[in-house]
């Protein structure tokens, strides 16, 4: 399956106020970014989910600017997020629902058992993506 990754430069600001010591990303190409973490691995991997839900759903990504354009303050610095889309959306992206057919017997055992059915439709679907 041919995976759908996009980079994208950010912003990454230092703090130390009041609030404590955390960071903060923004990204001017994905207008409305905005997360933070206490440490800097912290803040990027909520970057990289912050980003991911803001391009979820998207038919165009923007266009990838030129961190070089841009004027930073003393706390700041350029970082580049990368999302794999196609994983995030397999993850955390939006479910349809969808009627299948099963035997009779095996919808009484699920029932009996307590077993979520698109739970497990959507496990083997996935073992089978890869």
């Amino acid at each position: 399956m041919k995976q759908n990754i996009v980079a994208y430069p950010a912003i990454l600001s230092e703090y130390n106020d009041e609030s404590g010591h955390y960071y903060v990303v923004t990204s001017p190409n994905i207008q409305g970014m905005v997360t933070d973490g206490e440490t800097i691995p912290e803040a990027l991997v909520h970057a990289e989910d912050a980003m991911a839900a803001m391009l979820d759903g998207e038919e165009k990504y923007p266009k990838v600017q030129n961190p070089k354009e841009w004027k930073l303050k003393d706390n700041q610095q350029v970082t580049w997020v990368t999302v794999n889309m196609t994983k995030w959306l397999n993850q955390y992206g939006k479910t349809v629902r969808r009627n299948i057919s099963i035997p009779e017997a095996l919808n009484d055992w699920a029932k009996e058992n307590k077993i979520n059915v698109s739970k497990v439709a959507t496990d083997a679907l996935r073992e089978m993506q890869g």
